[in-house]
């Protein structure tokens, strides 16, 4: 969704840290290669292609699968599939915070890729 967003976490030195394990062979594939079903489903059926190979199984493209989590949402989140969605979702909600998680649809390896949290848009109409 967003990149260099004010105040996202970048979660990058931390899965360079588990792909060095799995490596090295203190991490079983098991161990990594875990995404819950709905995450399968939601990376085959509306991730977004980031043009990188898996670090695991090296054969397959990974995706990004975006989650939105605040006052107005569901308690398990929402599912996005587009920056389109989520700057509609802001309009009506209040402060989202929103995670990114890349997904191999191949082998299940997933890991949290950046936070962000996204304002709600009525409140900086306000601000002007």
């Amino acid at each position: 969704m967003a990149s260099g967003t004010p105040g996202e976490i970048d979660y990058r030195l931390q899965r360079q840290s588990v792909v060095s394990e799995y490596r090295k062979g203190r991490l079983a594939r098991h161990e990594v290669c875990d995404a819950h079903p709905e995450l399968m489903r939601a990376a085959r059926n509306i991730g977004q292609q980031t043009g990188r190979e898996c670090p695991i199984c090296e054969q397959c493209e990974l995706v990004h699968v975006s989650y939105v989590f605040g006052t107005r949402m569901p308690p398990q989140g929402r599912c996005v599939a587009s920056r389109t969605e989520l700057v509609k979702l802001a309009q009506v909600s209040d402060e989202l915070a929103c995670y990114v998680v890349e997904v191999c649809p191949e082998c299940s390896w997933n890991h949290l890729a950046r936070s962000f949290l996204v304002p709600a848009a009525r409140s900086t109409r306000s601000a002007r």
